[in-house]
């Protein structure tokens, strides 16, 4: 009884060691990287379908690496749903550095050709976007990074003079 007593004292100290490190981990002290949207490429763009490429950075302000596990997406014009999906491409961020990653995506406006002919049509009329995300970062104790990133875009500003 007096060693079964023991046993569990012992396994208590351990899960409370334990788990006082892991929040340690998982706050301690450390800032979430910073994510920014560099540039939006376009690759194809047909009548069905679109390929872009949407090119990030990834700052880590820490004085350790961080591991980025993929990202999580989603494009909106206005009210309409471009794209959304999952990157899973693994990579490290060392301490107090940065790292450029690109997310390719499809997109096919041919879905939403009435409402993008009609924000296109009213040419001094703001179009909002906007691209949402969740960075996934860590291996054990994982964390999201939350992403949000939006403004308008004034179709008269794009067409050339």
């Amino acid at each position: 009884m007096v060693f079964q007593a023991s046993v569990i004292r012992v396994v208590g100290l351990f899960m409370a060691l334990a788990l006082s490190g892991c929040s340690s981990l998982l706050t301690g002290g450390a800032e979430d990287p910073e994510v920014k949207l560099l540039k939006v490429d376009v690759v194809k763009a047909k009548l069905l379908k679109q390929d872009l490429k949407l090119r990030f950075r990834v700052d880590n302000p820490n004085d350790s690496s961080v591991l980025v596990r993929g990202l999580r997406y989603k494009v909106v014009l206005n009210d309409i749903l471009l794209a959304d999906g999952d990157y899973s491409d693994w990579f490290i961020v060392k301490a107090n550095s940065h790292r450029n990653f690109t997310v390719p995506i499809r997109t096919n406006l041919w879905e939403h050709l009435k409402e993008v002919t009609q924000m296109l049509g009213k040419t001094n009329q703001p179009i909002h976007y906007r691209l949402e995300g969740k960075l996934k970062t860590g291996f054990l104790f994982g964390h999201n990074v939350r992403i949000g990133r939006n403004g308008d875009i004034i179709p008269a500003d794009l067409i050339p003079e």
